[in-house]
């Protein structure tokens, strides 16, 4: 008999798309393939095919769980500013880290490539979401705020480390100005004191 543990269908494709994820932020987009999924969880080629179709609707999906992966990061920083918990800081960096460490930045950029720009609809529409939670009739609107996290944050996901190298910088640099920027637009779109910036965000 096989030692190989028997898992549901949902498990078994969960375990695939997690797979996927650590599989795309340690070797780039080129790295995930049906194959190599498989064999990171102990599975073969046709048990990949059977949950998922085609390498394509692995990419759908695996865009799918990302972008909750996300949200929810997004999603814990909005209740810590409602709560007066959260810190302009807390917030770059979890933007940062989604893109970063949870693979939001390699995603964007494999979508890029392969022209599969529709798969990126969820990340998109998630983020909206969230924004639009937060932002009610009475708030200022944050948006440009939103845009401007997440392209500093999807920039040094890919070459952040990298440049700060060549240039002889802090790696931490981009997300010191983030900080810097969220802060400072805050109060110009809000006019809001800086001892109310982070609870007016929320």
């Amino acid at each position: 008999m096989s030692g190989r543990k028997r898992l549901s269908p949902e498990a078994s494709r969960s375990a695939a798309l997690e797979a996927a994820r650590e599989v795309l932020i340690e070797q780039g987009p080129q790295g995930v393939t049906l194959k190599a999924v498989a064999a990171r969880i102990g599975r073969t080629h046709a048990n990949l095919l059977h949950h998922f179709g085609s390498a394509s609707e692995l990419q759908r999906a695996l865009a799918d769980h990302i972008a909750v992966s996300i949200c929810t990061s997004v999603a814990r920083a909005v209740i810590a500013q409602r709560d007066g918990t959260g810190t302009a800081r807390e917030i770059v960096d979890l933007t940062f880290d989604a893109f970063e460490k949870q693979g939001g930045g390699q995603l964007v950029s494999w979508m890029r490539l392969v022209g599969n720009v529709d798969a990126l609809d969820t990340i998109v529409g998630g983020i909206h979401a969230v924004v639009d939670e937060v932002h009610d009739a009475g708030q200022v609107c944050m948006r440009h705020v939103t845009q401007m996290l997440v392209l500093l944050a999807l920039g040094d996901s890919l070459i952040g480390a990298p440049l700060a190298g060549s240039l002889e910088i802090p790696r931490s640099t981009a997300r010191d100005m983030a900080e810097r920027l969220l802060i400072e637009e805050a109060q110009r779109l809000g006019n809001v004191p800086p001892d109310r910036v982070v609870t007016q965000l929320g």
